[in-house]
């Protein structure tokens, strides 16, 4: 071979090694994670706010001033007990008002009532003398039955678990007072979109977690399902049992999953690697896309039935960007 020819094959050689070496340079550094063996949990996801099996919400049905509060956070209290006092000098005053009324007129149908005696008056005014002192009537006793709207009963025996509202504050009819019940037991109301809710059914184990317990998951199970659901939200409420030995405390918000099935030993991936039924594999240092057929599907794991094998990487967050063949750089990431 002649030098010159030797030199120019030598000169592209080292062309084609520093081209290789700048493209493995620029290949994409993408995370993977390798497909591995476990236990696969199909659930159902939702948020529950957790309350008293048994409790009470009280409020004011009239627009009043508030004056006295009878109980405190903690009280125990019985059916019928009052619970606050609300300003009724207003009321009081209109069924003073009322109770005259009905004081003249009837003095006055008994005064038409000699004229008819006496001829010296129609029927007519007998009986709208009468008609007029029955309305007086109904409206006296109406307004008696209001005054006692200005008491706050509790509805139900239990504890006062909260109060709202301070003396001298304008309380609202709906605004809610105090919340009355029974510490134990408790329950979780979660809500479940109705394309899940025909795969539920009492006595599923549930999983709960709270943010106040990080990294914990504390047990309950499906005690009750809504017949009825909300067409608004496309929801159905369901109920969930807690033990008494709960550590979960009324009014917490927690996140809910009703355990479907768990399958042992099954293949998994993490769920942000699956993308509309296919994964991204890293094959020779290369982007492969495979279509996958699917199992049991948690919120963070999916269980792979057939399309990769234990072991093989496949890439997280797959972006628009890959394409099938891509060089890449793998970053073997932790699963989740």
């Amino acid at each position: 071979m002649k030098p010159r020819l030797r030199l120019i094959l030598s000169i592209l050689a080292v062309i084609l090694a520093v081209l290789s070496f700048w493209f493995w340079l620029k290949a994409p550094d993408i995370e993977v994670v390798a497909v591995a063996r476990g236990q696969a949990v199909e659930a159902v996801y939702a948020t529950g706010t957790v309350e008293p099996l048994r409790w009470a919400r009280i409020s004011p049905t009239v627009t009043a001033r508030l004056v006295e509060i009878l109980v405190q956070e903690g009280d125990v209290v019985k059916e019928g007990q009052h619970l606050a006092r609300l300003d009724d000098g207003e009321a009081k005053a209109r069924l003073g008002e009322l109770t005259a009324k009905e004081t003249y007129l009837k003095q006055d149908l008994e005064r038409v009532a000699k004229l008819e005696k006496s001829e010296f008056a129609s029927r007519q005014s007998g009986e709208k003398a009468r008609s007029e002192l029955g309305q007086a009537a109904n409206a006296r006793i109406a307004q008696q039955k209001r005054l006692s709207e200005y008491m706050l009963a509790s509805p139900v025996s239990g504890t006062v678990l909260r109060r709202d509202g301070e003396p001298g504050e304008v309380m609202q009819p709906g605004g809610v007072m105090f919340w009355v019940g029974e510490p134990l037991p408790l329950r979780v109301t979660a809500e479940i979109d109705e394309e899940d809710i025909v795969r539920l059914k009492p006595g599923l184990k549930a999983l709960l977690k709270a943010d106040a317990f990080p990294g914990q998951a504390l047990e309950s199970s499906v005690a009750e399902i809504t017949p009825k659901g909300d067409p608004v939200n496309k929801t159905y409420r369901v109920r969930l049992a807690l033990p008494d030995d709960t550590r979960l405390l009324v009014g917490m918000t927690v996140e809910v999953n009703v355990i479907l099935r768990e399958i042992e030993n099954a293949l998994l991936v993490p769920a942000e690697a699956l993308e509309n039924g296919h994964l991204w594999v890293v094959k020779e240092g290369r982007a492969e896309k495979r279509k996958v057929s699917l199992g049991a599907q948690g919120v963070a794991e999916i269980e792979i039935q057939d399309g990769v094998a234990e072991g093989e990487l496949v890439i997280l967050h797959p972006g628009k960007s890959l394409k099938e063949g891509m060089r890449l750089s793998p970053n073997v990431g932790r699963r989740p």
